[in-house]
């Protein structure tokens, strides 16, 4: 049996990648610290900014650096691990970790406004974003996009630039002309629930396995393209999905749409007792402003 170091250190930590994400970090401190005063409003930096900037990258790394992303080629239970985290926790982290002055000065870029200001509309984010993950998740395109680098290079990070549409209209800070009203957030964190559950139900039910990339060896191989340099696959004997996968092919598909679902569930309860919390505290600041006497009576 083949371990996970015989993929090679490039594999399984992505060096590339992490290198890419350190100065992206780099720059992203750079401009929050050194050259923050050329630009008009800005504010210093937090130290939650900052800690929770640091840990979002890291979470990145782990989630699509790390042994986990070759393990989500191996196993479709990690696959749906990498979706969950990928594209339900970290848009929200980064929109959160980002300070508000600097969002606002990207979003004064009249291009980057106006696509903003329209993928950014409640319906139009969810709709898209929910179509954009189901429709990944039928076969016939997730195995073409699952066996061609730039099909899933293209793919994924467009998806992730619509997660980070989608839920934007639920937990930016930026001030706009129309935020949603905390009852409205609650409607839209429920319509977001249901739309990506057809997803998750069609690969929990199906009683058969439905991707090539995890049953036919071929298929599989050519995934493994992705992550692993050709010329270390080209020395391994490899005999198909079943040498890595302790569980059948239709198990492991049916285990991760369960633990899809389940860290789906997890990651909106805590986003809707944040809205909850936001509404309560918002409720009380007017309730203790009315109530105050006006000091002119």
């Amino acid at each position: 049996m083949i371990r996970l170091e015989q993929f090679g250190f490039r594999a399984l930590w992505s060096p590339y990648f992490c290198l890419f994400l350190l100065v992206l970090t780099l720059i992203f401190f750079y401009v929050a610290k050194k050259q923050r005063q050329r630009f008009e409003g800005s504010e210093l930096l937090t130290k939650k900014e900052g800690i929770l900037f640091i840990f979002t990258m890291l979470l990145l790394y782990i989630i699509k650096g790390s042994p986990i992303d070759l393990l989500g080629h191996l196993m479709f239970t990690f696959h749906m691990i990498q979706m969950a985290f990928l594209y339900l926790l970290i848009p929200q982290l980064l929109i959160v970790s980002i300070p508000v002055w600097m969002w606002k000065k990207l979003l004064s870029l009249p291009v980057i406004n106006k696509v903003f200001a329209f993928f950014t509309r409640p319906l139009i984010a969810l709709v898209i974003f929910n179509g954009m993950f189901s429709l990944y998740h039928m076969p016939i395109i997730f195995d073409h996009v699952k066996t061609n680098f730039w099909y899933h290079a293209m793919y994924t990070s467009i998806l992730f630039l619509f997660a980070i549409f989608m839920w934007w209209p639920l937990i930016n800070k930026v001030e706009n002309e129309k935020p949603l009203s905390s009852l409205k957030k609650l409607g839209y964190l429920f319509a977001d629930s249901i739309l990506i559950t057809p997803a998750c139900a069609l690969i929990i039910f199906n009683q058969t396995p439905m991707y090539e990339t995890y049953t036919n060896i071929e298929a599989w191989v050519q995934s493994l393209h992705l992550c692993v340099p050709a010329d270390v696959i080209s020395t391994l004997r490899l005999t198909g999905p079943e040498m890595f996968n302790l569980m059948s092919a239709q198990y492991d598909q049916q285990t991760g749409g369960v633990v899809m679902k389940i860290l789906q569930e997890i990651i909106y309860g805590v986003t809707l007792y944040r809205i909850i919390v936001e509404w309560y505290k918002k409720e009380q600041e007017e309730t203790d402003s009315y109530l105050i006497p006006n000091d002119g009576i």
